[in-house]
């Protein structure tokens, strides 16, 4: 128990506490007190405007890898890889790289989300901020209705069932919105059509009464991409609307016959789906039978049932898949590659393991924030990270590590006029000079520690598109591949660390074939972009007024 408790708090804290409390075992009441310290540190951390003079002892106060519960076993595939360490957090899928597929465009995405939900015959789930209410959109809708009509008149009618996941405020925007979209189908088939509303308990109150829509998005979302067609899994950051299916560039891969994933995702999009409001027939919202309501209840006993909701199926998962691991190669039976073949099994050799990364920091789950900083934090001397978001804004804790660690940084992010706010009207309009503001400020700090050799900003261009990539591929010193990426909805700022929730996975691979499309990705996005220098922010575009500037502090954290 005393182990436990050091453990929990030592996952809560920030990169210097999780060090100390990895030196305090048997110690449980010092290690809540520090957690306790931890919590306020993290919770201001963001807030300072000055950079800690400590910055670059950031590689000696780091956080040691977690430590594994076993050492690797020799028949054990997994055991090769050095990122086994994820498995004590979430739950490891192991698959052959043949069932991985990176895509490249919106259209690909497109025309494979149709043809899925079209071949589905047991489960469609859609997790995704909001559904558009275009042409395309509709197209979408027309092809589940289309299913749902098969799936009745069959000879033998199926158990299909289609769980739809949206944010609350972001799906209710507007008087024709994602909700009006989906209405029909709800109405048509009540019993096997769901669809989920989350609404952040942040949001509450006369607050709740008086912000506008738009601006009450900024307060916590559902922003988790994650679609499931079902033993098939597409994991992105685009979300269901006209402009990711056309010229809006974003990430996505495509996991094939893997039914571990996606059961797991089901259930997770299960578990958010359950402490998010019903959306109705006649478009009304109820809350799940039993359930304390998200923003009229007691918010602590709400971001309680739900912790343990989306924990209980994380840690589920974990527990299976240790089962799992334990028949297949620690058990009696255990047989060689060559009683395999002989046997006439020709199933593929597993190359490649599946982490699924949950942040939920509202219901206090942390394991992306987590696991991203330790990837961080242990990149080698030689190594290279590349890095994307299509909104700059790292947290302070990713901006220290990434300005006081050993490895080369290559972050790619959206120039102005290809991010998504540009040429909005009002007040969102200012938001892609507050972006060149943060880039301009960190691009500074990058020069004043002399870093600019390892530390390199990159702007993606591309005329007629927006930028929406995010992930990032991890090369060992040595290698012109990449070994591991992260892929899924996070940004690595504020917003996806404290507010949002989200869902990303790291994907270790030894396959030479699927580094190859790794890497292939990469330059693909990186071949579009530009790299910055002094001479970037003295054009004419990159002015930016002085009340953004003075704004943009005040506001960074919501954006």
């Amino acid at each position: 128990m005393a182990a436990a408790a050091a453990a929990a708090a030592a996952a809560a804290g920030p990169v210097f506490w999780r060090r100390l409390l990895g030196l305090l075992p048997g110690r449980p009441g010092l290690a809540a007190l520090l957690g306790r310290l931890s919590d306020r540190l993290g919770r201001n951390r963001d807030r300072r405007r000055r950079r800690s003079p400590w910055l670059l002892l950031a590689p000696l106060l780091s956080p040691a890898v977690p430590q594994v519960t076993s050492p690797p076993c020799c028949l054990c595939p997994e055991g090769v890889h050095r990122f086994q360490w994820i498995r004590n957090l979430v739950p490891e899928f192991g698959v052959s790289s043949s069932h991985v597929r990176v895509l490249s465009s919106p259209a690909e995405f497109f025309e494979l989300m149709k043809g899925q939900i079209k071949a589905a015959q047991r489960r469609v789930v859609m997790a995704s901020l909001y559904l558009g209410t275009g042409p395309l959109e509709q197209e979408l809708v027309d092809c589940l209705e289309s299913t749902l009509e098969k799936s009745l008149q069959a000879k033998f009618p199926s158990d299909l069932k289609v769980s739809i996941l949206l944010d609350f405020t972001r799906g209710s925007r507007g008087r024709k919105n994602s909700r009006t979209m989906l209405l029909p189908l709800l109405q048509r088939f009540p019993e096997q059509v769901r669809v989920s509303l989350f609404h952040t308990p942040n949001l509450r109150g006369l607050f709740r009464l008086l912000l506008p829509e738009r601006f009450n998005e900024t307060v916590g979302l559902q922003h988790i991409k994650v679609y499931l067609f079902d033993d098939n899994v597409i994991l992105s950051g685009a979300n269901l609307s006209d402009s990711y299916f056309t010229n809006r560039q974003d990430r996505y891969v495509f996991l094939q016959d893997c039914p571990e994933i996606a059961d797991f995702f089901t259930e997770l999009v299960d578990a958010v789906g359950d402490v998010s409001l019903q959306l109705q027939g006649d478009d009304t919202v109820q809350v799940v039978e039993g359930m304390v309501h998200p923003y009229k209840g007691d918010r602590a006993a709400y971001c309680k049932a739900a912790n343990k909701r989306v924990m209980d199926v994380i840690n589920s998962a974990r527990t299976r898949q240790q089962m799992l691991h334990a028949q297949t190669f620690h058990g009696d039976s255990l047989w060689t590659q060559e009683d395999t073949a002989a046997s006439g099994d020709r199933r593929p050799a597993l190359d490649t393991w599946i982490y699924p990364l949950i942040q939920m920091k509202p219901f206090e789950i942390q394991i992306d924030e987590i696991v991203t900083e330790t990837l961080l934090t242990e990149a080698e001397r030689g190594a290279k990270v590349f890095l994307t978001t299509g909104y700059f804004n790292l947290t302070q804790a990713y901006m220290d590590l990434v300005l006081g660690t050993r490895a080369e940084y290559q972050i790619l992010l959206a120039s102005p006029e290809v991010n998504g706010f540009f040429g909005a009207k009002g007040v969102a309009g200012a938001i892609p000079a507050a972006y060149v503001h943060i880039e301009r400020q960190f691009y500074r700090e990058v020069r004043g520690l002399g870093q600019q050799e390892r530390v390199r900003l990159q702007e993606y261009r591309r005329s007629g598109w927006t930028f929406h990539a995010k992930g990032l591929w991890l090369y060992p010193a040595g290698s012109s591949l990449p070994c591991l990426t992260l892929i899924g909805s996070p940004n690595f700022g504020y917003r996806s660390v404290h507010r949002d929730l989200e869902a990303q996975i790291a994907i270790v691979t030894e396959s030479r074939a699927l580094q190859q499309q790794l890497h292939q990705e990469q330059e693909r996005l990186y071949l579009r972009s530009g790299v910055v220098s002094a001479a970037t922010f003295e054009q004419p575009s990159r002015r930016v007024k002085l009340w953004v500037k003075m704004v943009t502090p005040l506001i960074k954290n919501f954006f």
